[in-house]
């Protein structure tokens, strides 16, 4: 033993000058300016501080590259010195290559012991040194130094060192033999020059592996069950380059520890060989390997951890590869499908979760519909409906949120596809189905093959692209649908915004779907157009309806997460405000409070001056322009439908019937040949208009189009007919026009809209029907005669309790109605009749209707009158009229004066012929006599000034009508003085025409002071008026026709107890010819008095009479006689008597009792 370790040290020198001469071989031939190379004393290279990051000759050359290296041919391959030369020289070659390609490293930092393996984190080396580890005392390190290594391979190729080639290529051979196909094994060394290979120290992973290899391979021969299972360990071993899986550094646990249990065996099979090799001798090693079961039992358990390794090394690159393999199928699919569906679908859920209110949408889980569908056991649908804007996209990601939540803690777990539509390619059908399908694919990821396959046979039929083929994608939603066993919800918000055709597709597709698939929910939203309501036709319902509270919650959301940084009193104003004046219209509020913060308005005055006169925001105008493009596909008749829609809505007086609106449609876009009612009814297509105008409109039950239901969505909408639609009015969006100018022209706008539907109404009221049809039957005038309000048989006779809150519709709910269709008078005729007048009386000066259809309309006593305004009486087609309307008082004039605007009016005045048929005998005073009475009165003006009718009004009956219509009056709430105003104009004619003095005994009659104060404020000025007044001669009246005397201003006021009358005449300078009047009776103003006994009158008039005590009428009687026969017993009579006496110088004692 000591001369052996003599020679192993001799040898070791040796090596050592060698390998340094090799080292400096490269450094000489790259660089000949290296420092040191004149040096000629060797020395141990020092490593670089960077010598831990050197890799490995494992790491630094695979087993398939040993064969790319170029070798130096050996001449004596049996040669052993050669041979170690060889070993050494081959190393530093494949080393200094490795190196090299590592650029922080150079070749002189190289060192083989034990501490490079500790150092390297490569997964080969971490379990080496585990492996080394484990064994412990039961390995010596020192037989896998250098020397101890080169000793071991000198020993194996002496064994047979006579015979003609070497042990190792004989095991080569000999397992050739048995079929063991090395060629294809990932070995660690050339079979053809095998021991150049080998490291000069097995402190290295691989070089262990290759000496174990050339060991094994040697020992081939030793039995051929030993060489199979030497075979067998060869295979294995290749594995060991696997354990990377493909090159993905993972840090799999299970791989590590069977590594390290194959490198423990690999460790125990080396160590075996070499003390076979080292302690028994060459000659004896072949026989040692038969007697003994050491090599064999240890080659026997490598297999099976070997195996063991392999299994997992496979498993693992299974995983890969089926990972590599999910790659190309979400490749293609992404391909096929379209790769951003999923992420643009996710992007825009995201958005709403950040607009939502959840407590704004958390009444629909308590709503008896949703937890019916919800909770049922089979597959169901639900349809969530609701307006243009009212938040049914919000409330749909509420949902789908809410899905995900309960769906986390249930066994087996639902699933959830859902998908956002709008007015882009999201709502066609192939998109739809290609983002169904892909969000099936991304949650059951086991889909994706069978997707890959189907979509290539799909291209292989001749169909290259079957996702765009709607009907292709649809039959395999459903067929993979038919497979599931789990629980799925698909939810799809905005149908309405697809296409006909993708609506259609889509709603035939999710019919089959649940008719088909087992515990299927489907959940859609849309607003309520008429086709979708059809094809849902038995689907439950969920309306998203205007409700104030909720309202409330999204305006405080929103405004809390965008006007946070108000002041608090300026964010309550802003919620105060826009919680009034949403009307369920989410999206108006998002728009407002975003105009809100771009115009950054923070003081409270200035935010409540913006809030009062905020107008239409620009990006909700832009919204309803393309709206408004999208329903009329830009067609002119659609267009033309759809702008004559929308102004009735924003310009009619009460909400629409479906069917009203149609035929207001029908006339007002078509009036060509229309003369009758029969003709317009083949106009008329509801459902056409409908749809066309859907977005615009809120939601109505199609099931009762007679029902007063079709109205704008919201004011917002009204705004935009009003100012933006129309194209001809461009300056309404321009910024720089004052408010004031602004105003002027939606003034102008509005008052346009008012004249169309106006024509609308009286060219309908003008067809031929209405002209010689009576509204009435005769059964219904009959039915109109008995009374309406109480039950003719009931015996309940308890008084209805007085409701002042009570409405018109509730007080005639019980009411006999009647319906003009059945007199053939068509749809339009009951909101024709009751509220063209409103819209007459909107006109203004451009927009007027022809005075010849308004004369037509409003001939006096025609039919047509008399059907309209029965009507106008009965808004609820009730049999009982509201308020009495006596059509035999009204013409053109009257009509147009109470009703029509003073543009109107003025024009009639103006251009009317009123001595035609049309109008009424005296149409100035019957139009003034209904001003009077219902009408405003400054109308009188224009009529009274008016060059063609005013004549008429000039005289006394007139102001007679004026007078007696103010005394009748209950409340003097208008103003009177522009009626009384007008006796100025006429004082001359009163006094040419001899009616001053009547005029005044009318005045003071009914104590009318106005009037008489103008008369007698004018007269100190005007002589000849003061005269006509005052005149004491007998005037002209009326009333002698009915045997009743006439008094003169003082008697009249007398009679009609108006004491402040009497005051104010007993004023007036010449007055005493009217105080001292004697009637044809006989009698004077002091008899007259006495019919009333008002002791005031007597104070004012005895004084100023006192002659008048003691005359008598023509029955000889005084007014003190008169006053002691009243039949009534009071104070005043008393009183009265006492003035009288007192002032006649006796008592009333001595008078009362001469009477008894």
């Amino acid at each position: 033993m000591p001369a052996s370790a003599t020679q192993n040290k001799g040898l070791r020198q040796r090596l050592r000058g060698r390998l340094h001469r090799l080292r400096q071989k490269p450094r000489d031939i790259s660089d000949d300016s290296n420092d040191d190379s004149s040096s000629s004393a060797p020395e141990e290279p020092k490593p670089e501080p960077n010598s831990q990051h050197v890799p490995s000759t494992a790491r630094s050359l695979p087993s398939n590259q040993i064969c790319d290296i170029p070798e130096e041919p050996s001449t004596t391959g049996n040669d052993a010195t050669q041979a170690q030369i060889d070993q050494s020289t081959l190393h530093m070659a494949i080393h200094t290559k490795g190196v090299e390609r590592n650029s922080f490293a150079r070749p002189s930092t190289v060192r083989f012991d034990i501490d490079t393996v500790i150092t390297s984190s490569d997964i080969w080396s971490m379990a080496y040194r585990e492996a080394v580890d484990s064994l412990g005392k039961d390995i010596n390190i020192a037989i896998l130094k250098g020397e101890n290594v080169a000793q071991l391979f000198r020993q194996l190729e002496e064994i047979e060192k006579d015979g003609q080639e070497s042990v190792f290529l004989r095991g080569v051979k000999y397992l050739h033999s048995l079929q063991v196909p090395l060629e294809r094994f990932k070995l660690a060394l050339d079979l053809a020059t095998p021991l150049t290979n080998i490291e000069p120290t097995t402190a290295t992973v691989f070089a262990v592996v290759r000496s174990v290899t050339a060991i094994a391979i040697s020992f081939a021969t030793a039995d051929i069950e030993f060489a199979k299972q030497i075979g067998e360990m060869l295979e294995q071993i290749s594995y060991i380059d696997d354990c990377d899986t493909l090159g993905q550094k993972t840090n799999k646990m299970d791989i590590h520890k069977a590594l390290v249990l194959v490198y423990q065996k690999l460790l125990e099979f080396y160590t075996a060989a070499f003390e076979i090799l080292t302690k028994k001798g060459a000659k004896i090693v072949m026989k040692m390997i038969l007697e003994t079961n050491r090599l064999p039992d240890i080659v026997q358990d490598f297999l099976r951890h070997a195996d063991n390794l392999r299994k997992l090394v496979q498993k693992a690159t299974l995983e890969i590869v089926e990972d590599i393999r999910a790659m190309l199928y979400d490749h293609e699919i992404a391909r096929w499908l379209g790769s951003g569906k999923m992420s643009q679908q996710s992007k825009y859920h995201t958005d709403l979760q950040n607009l939502r209110a959840d407590e704004a949408c958390e009444f629909l889980l308590s709503d008896a519909k949703f937890i019916s569908w919800y909770s049922a056991s089979d597959s169901q649908g639900l349809v969530i409906l609701g307006d243009m804007g009212c938040g049914k996209s919000v409330a749909m990601a509420f949902l789908v949120d809410e899905l995900r939540i309960r769906n986390e803690h249930q066994l087996p777990q639902p699933r959830i596809c859902y998908h956002y539509c709008r007015d882009d390619e999201t709502g066609r059908a192939d998109y739809i189905f290609s983002a169904l399908l892909l969000s099936l694919l991304e949650q059951f990821s086991g889909l994706k093959r069978t997707f890959f396959e189907w979509y290539k046979q799909a291209g292989a039929s001749g169909n290259f692209d079957p996702a765009t083929d709607v009907k292709k994608l649809e039959a395999f939603l459903q067929k993979i649908l038919e497979t599931l066993d789990r629980p799925l919800f698909i939810v799809i918000d905005g149908l309405d915004e697809c296409d006909r055709a993708s609506q259609d597709s889509l709603l035939d597709s999710l019919k089959n779907l649940l008719q088909k698939t087992p515990r299927l929910k489907i959940l859609l939203s849309s607003r309520p157009q008429d086709e979708i309501l059809e094809r849902l036709h038995g689907t439950a319902k969920i309306n998203l309806s205007s409700d104030d509270r909720r309202d409330r919650v999204i305006v405080e959301r929103t405004v809390e997460r965008k006007l946070s940084n108000l002041p608090v009193d300026v964010r309550a104003l802003i919620v105060e405000t826009l919680s009034r004046l949403a009307q369920g219209s989410a999206i108006w509020t998002k728009m407002i409070v975003e105009l809100i913060e771009v115009r950054r308005i923070r003081a409270l005055d200035p935010m409540r001056t913006f809030l009062d006169r905020m107008s239409l925001p620009a990006q909700l105008s832009e919204l309803y322009v393309s709206l408004f493009s999208r329903c009329t596909t830009n067609d002119p008749e659609n267009r033309k439908l759809v702008t004559v829609a929308l102004e009735v809505l924003a310009i009619t007086r009460r909400p629409l019937s479906i069917i009203e609106l149609a035929w207001a449609v029908a006339l007002g876009t078509d009036q060509e040949g229309v003369t009758n009612v029969a003709a317009l009814a083949r106009l008329v297509d509801h459902h056409r208009v409908m749809s066309l105008i859907q977005p615009f409109v809120a939601h109505v039950n199609f099931g009762d189009v007679k029902k007063r239901q079709v109205r704008l969505v919201h004011q917002s909408v009204k705004e935009f007919v009003i100012r933006d639609m129309s194209s001809n009015r461009p300056d309404l969006q321009d910024q720089t026009i004052s408010r004031t100018t602004h105003q002027g022209l939606i003034h102008q706008r509005t008052g346009s809209l008012e004249a169309g539907l106006l024509d609308i109404c009286i060219k309908y009221l003008l067809l031929d029907e209405f002209a010689r049809t009576d509204l009435f039957s005769e059964e219904q005038v009959a039915i109109e005669e008995l009374p309406q309000e109480f039950d003719l048989f009931s015996n309940d006779e308890k008084p209805t309790g007085y409701d002042p809150y009570c409405t018109w519709e509730t007080w005639e709910e019980n009411m006999i109605r009647y319906d003009p269709t059945d007199r053939g008078f068509g749809e339009l005729f009951v909101y024709a009749s009751c509220h063209w007048l409103e819209h007459y009386g909107a006109i203004m000066a451009e927009h007027r209707p022809s005075l010849e259809s308004i004369e037509d309309l409003c001939q006096a006593g025609s039919t047509r009158l008399q059907n309209w305004i029965k009507q106008y009486c009965r808004p609820q087609c009730t049999i009982q009229p509201r308020f009495l309307f006596d059509s035999k008082l009204y013409d053109p004039l009257s009509i147009t004066s109470l009703y029509g605007s003073e543009t109107m009016l003025r024009d009639m005045l103006e251009s009317s012929k009123f001595d035609k048929s049309k109008f009424l005998p005296n149409p100035a005073i019957g139009a003034a006599d209904q001003i009077l009475q219902w009408g405003e009165l400054s109308r009188l003006t224009m009529l009274f000034l008016s060059s063609n009718v005013g004549p008429q009004l000039r005289n006394v009956a007139f102001f007679r009508l004026v007078i007696e219509q103010w005394s009748s009056s209950k409340t003097h709430h208008q103003n009177w003085d522009v009626v009384f105003d007008l006796v100025d104009d006429v004082l001359d004619i009163l006094v040419k025409e001899r009616w001053g003095n009547e005029l005044l005994c009318i005045a003071a009659s009914n104590g009318c002071i106005p009037i008489i104060r103008r008369l007698m404020d004018s007269a100190q000025h005007k002589e000849e008026l003061k005269t006509e007044l005052l005149r004491g001669t007998q005037r002209e009246t009326q009333d002698r026709s009915f045997g009743k005397p006439v008094h003169q201003s003082i008697g009249e006021a007398v009679l009609g107890n108006h004491v402040d009358v009497v005051e104010y005449l007993l004023r007036q300078q010449g007055i005493e010819a009217h105080l001292q009047h004697r009637n044809s009776r006989g009698e004077n103003v002091l008899h007259l008095a006495a019919r009333l006994c008002n002791p005031a009158m007597f104070r004012l008039l005895v004084p100023r009479f006192k002659e008048g005590i003691q005359q008598t009428d023509d029955q000889e009687e005084t007014a003190l006689v008169r006053i002691v026969q009243h039949s009534s017993v009071s104070v005043d009579r008393y009183e009265s008597a006492q003035i009288l006496l007192v002032e006649g110088g006796a008592t009333g004692d001595d008078c009362f009792e001469d009477e008894q």
